[in-house]
């Protein structure tokens, strides 16, 4: 019997740029297809060629939406990749959102340098367009969760509940005799949002995210977390800046909002807007996926009433003529750019108001420079003074912890023969290897860069 190959193309030694590449009886099928996030020496990957040409390769399936998963595949199918792109109802509704935004924004960037003659490369070019990305969804096919089919002849996937984000799955493929599960990016079986992943199938060989595979969340949720320093914020007058990720976080701190106020600890009364066009799109998603996430109608007609959408430029240059207590959700989630830039330069200087950071900050982003509090930013061109009062949340992410990814892994019915630990950074990755080694005494191993391996 022929065997089955991975070679881990991406999310191998750091948290962003999943891709890993099945290979048996001289068919290819791409497990994720995402984009190479954050450091300069890792975003030059994706201006590299794949060790595999895109039309070599047959078949690919997405676990979920956010572009360190999906966001390379515009460029896979510029380059001539045309095979079936399959997913959930849920990602591939996401995907409509995030990835032509993905290259709206490459343009804006590529044009910048351009005008500015910052870059080397006369003229600098975008990884991909807004046009590229909307031609690469044509090849988006919903397959629904927990039914098993066959993304190429003689191979059957399946996926089923991972949490994290609307649509987000594991996968199992079978192929050759193996079977391989996909774990994705696993949410929190206590998450305010979405519903707990489903229990593992049994494989022969696992790959499992690890993001935060070294550490455990916070007691605690984000409603009790949230409540005391808004109602601090409501009773002085003053105007709340959250700085938002478009997709999941901003649904959950307006979940969270909803809530407070339902239980009285918030007046209902406090104005919420949301000042995002995609988290505005996002949000109404989950309508049309009830069932997907732990919301229901309720919940939603209680966010949806409690909550003004901005749309528009001039709605959201309104919001800078409003009085009175307010809070203001808006993107980017660590304040990289985006309309939240315009709400921070109004709003941070005033000590009345608060800027409330939802996630874990980046090294080097505004957020996190305000997270570590520094006391002046330059944003948009002027000098800042941060006067407001600074509250990081910590019980926000959505992501299973060190715990609860051997939890997940626990649940199998039997171990796997080998465990592959990926998504994660090296030490959050070495980590969670040696917990399943340890306390699972189960065989694991943090591959690398390029590495091929035989199931």
């Amino acid at each position: 019997m022929a065997s089955v190959q991975i070679t881990f193309l991406g999310g191998a030694g750091t948290v962003t740029g999943s891709k890993y590449l099945v290979r048996h009886g001289g068919q290819a099928l791409l497990v994720d297809c995402g984009l190479f996030q954050g450091y300069k020496l890792l975003r030059q990957r994706n201006w590299r060629a794949l060790p595999v040409a895109p039309q070599d390769i047959d078949a690919a399936l997405l676990t979920h939406a956010h572009l360190d998963h999906s966001g390379y595949l515009p460029l896979l199918a510029r380059e001539g990749f045309a095979g079936p792109v399959f997913c959930t109802g849920g990602t591939r509704d996401l995907c409509a959102i995030l990835l032509p935004d993905s290259g709206h924004l490459q343009e804006e960037e590529a044009a910048y340098l351009n005008r500015h003659q910052l870059s080397k490369h006369q003229p600098a070019l975008p990884l991909y367009t807004r046009l590229d990305a909307q031609h690469s969804l044509e090849l988006l096919q919903v397959r629904p969760m927990r039914e098993a089919f066959e993304p190429l002849p003689g191979w059957r996937a399946t996926f089923s509940r991972a949490g994290h984000i609307l649509g987000a799955a594991s996968v199992l493929l079978e192929v050759g005799g193996r079977r391989i599960l996909f774990s994705g990016d696993l949410g929190r079986p206590d998450d305010l949002l979405m519903c707990a992943p489903d229990a593992p199938p049994a494989a022969d060989a696992v790959l499992i995210e690890s993001t935060y595979g070294d550490r455990s969340h916070p007691p605690g949720n984000i409603v009790d977390e949230l409540g005391p320093p808004l109602a601090r914020l409501a009773a002085r007058g003053g105007v709340a800046v959250v700085p938002v990720f478009a997709v999941g976080r901003a649904q959950t701190v307006l979940h969270a909002i909803a809530s407070l106020k339902q239980r009285g600890e918030l007046p209902a009364r406090l104005p919420v807007y949301l000042d995002s066009p995609m988290a505005v799109s996002a949000t109404e998603l989950f309508e049309r996926h009830v069932g997907e996430h732990c919301l229901s109608h309720a919940d939603l007609r209680a966010m949806a009433r409690g909550t003004t959408l901005v749309h528009s430029v001039d709605e959201s240059k309104a919001l800078a003529r409003l009085h009175g207590p307010r809070v203001i959700l808006s993107a980017s989630g660590m304040a990289t750019g985006g309309r939240v830039l315009h709400h921070l330069l109004l709003h941070a200087g005033d000590h009345r108001n608060m800027i409330v950071l939802t996630g874990h900050q980046a090294g080097g982003t505004r957020g996190a420079r305000i997270a570590n509090g520094e006391k002046t930013m330059r944003i948009l061109g002027r000098e800042v003074e941060i006067r407001a009062e600074v509250v990081q949340l910590a019980t926000a992410s959505a992501h299973a912890d060190g715990d609860q990814l051997l939890d997940w892994l626990r649940a199998m019915p039997a171990p796997p023969q080998r465990v592959y630990v990926v998504h994660g950074e090296l030490p959050a990755a070495d980590m969670l290897r040696q917990r399943i080694e340890h306390r699972l005494h189960w065989d694991a191993e943090v591959p690398e860069h390029g590495d091929t391996v035989t199931i």
